[in-house]
C-alpha cells in the first residue's frame, strides 16, 4: 500500500472506531498471502479479529466501572465439596445470567466466611462478561455515601449510581453494625430497593443476618418489612449452611506450623 492509502485506510479506521486493525494490518495482509486465502474468509478473519478485540475492550470498561474488588475470586475456584449442602447446579444455573433477564434477584444468607461473596461477586464478574452494566459496593460503603448526599445535598445523583445498573450487589450487609442515625440509613437503604424494584432491575445481596433479625439491625421495623418485602419478591434465595473457609484455612495454616 502507498503512503497516500495508508493513511486514508487507518483514517478510515480510526473513524469507524477500529482500534486493532490499523496497528496490525501488516501482518494481516502478510498472512493472508502467505495462506493464499479467499478474499470472504480473509475478510470474515479480519472482521472477527476486531469483533473479538472490541468485545475484550468493552468487557474490561465494564469490570472497571462495576468496582468490583479485584483480582476478583472466578467461579470455578469455588470449593463446593467443601460446602456439600449447597447445590452447584443452582449456583450454575444462576451463572447463566437469565435470573437478570428475568428481571429476579439473588440474596445470598450464611454466617461469615461460608463464601456468599466469592459466589456473588463471581456472578457480577460474569454479568459484566455477558454484557450487562453491573455496580458493586458493600452495604456499609453505599449507607456511608447516601448520608454524605443527604448532607452535600446530591442524595439524587447518588441513588442512581446504584439504581441505574441492571445488576448490583450489595455485599455484606450485617459486617458493620449500624450505629448512628440507624432510622435514617434504614430509609437510605429502602430508597434504593425500592427504586431498583419499581423498575424491574436485579440485585445480588449477600448478608450474614437472618431474616429474622433485619429490623433489629436496622433499626426501623416499619422501614424493614418494606425493605424485606421488596427484596424477598422476585428473589431467589440461596442459604449457605456449612464450615467458614477462613476458620478452615486458619486450622490448616496452624497444624502446618504446628504439628
Amino acid at each position: 500500500m502507498k503512503n497516500n492509502q495508508i493513511d486514508t485506510f487507518i483514517e478510515n479506521c480510526q473513524y469507524l472506531g477500529l482500534k486493532k486493525l490499523p496497528a496490525q494490518y501488516e501482518s494481516i495482509i502478510n498472512k493472508a498471502n502467505k495462506s493464499n486465502v479467499g478474499f470472504l474468509e480473509f475478510i470474515t478473519g479480519v472482521i472477527q479479529d476486531e469483533a473479538s478485540a472490541r468485545r475484550e475492550r468493552s468487557i474490561k470498561y465494564r469490570l472497571k466501572m462495576s468496582k468490583l474488588p479485584q483480582p476478583c475470586k472466578m467461579l470455578q475456584d469455588y470449593d463446593f465439596l467443601f460446602q456439600p449442602k449447597l447445590k452447584k447446579k443452582l449456583i450454575m444455573d444462576l451463572a447463566t445470567m437469565d435470573f437478570v433477564r428475568r428481571n429476579e434477584s439473588v440474596l445470598f444468607v450464611g454466617k461469615c466466611g461460608v463464601g456468599k461473596s466469592h459466589i456473588a461477586r463471581s456472578l457480577a464478574m460474569i454479568g459484566c462478561e455477558k454484557g450487562y452494566k453491573v455496580y458493586y459496593t458493600t452495604c456499609a460503603d453505599m449507607l456511608n455515601d447516601l448520608n454524605t448526599g443527604v448532607y452535600e445535598k446530591t442524595l439524587m445523583k447518588r441513588i442512581r449510581k446504584y439504581v441505574n445498573p441492571e445488576l448490583l450487589l450489595i455485599d455484606e450487609m450485617g459486617h458493620d453494625r449500624l450505629e448512628l442515625e440507624v432510622t435514617r440509613e434504614a430509609h437510605l437503604l429502602f430508597k434504593v430497593i425500592d427504586e431498583r424494584y419499581k423498575r424491574n432491575k436485579s440485585l445480588l445481596f449477600t448478608t450474614n443476618v437472618e431474616e429474622q433479625d433485619w429490623a433489629e439491625y436496622l433499626g426501623d421495623p416499619i422501614t424493614t418489612e418494606a425493605i424485606l418485602d421488596r427484596v424477598f419478591h422476585y428473589s431467589i434465595k440461596v442459604e449457605i449452611n456449612g464450615p467458614s473457609y477462613r476458620e478452615h484455612e486458619g486450622k490448616l495454616l496452624q497444624k502446618k506450623y504446628n504439628p
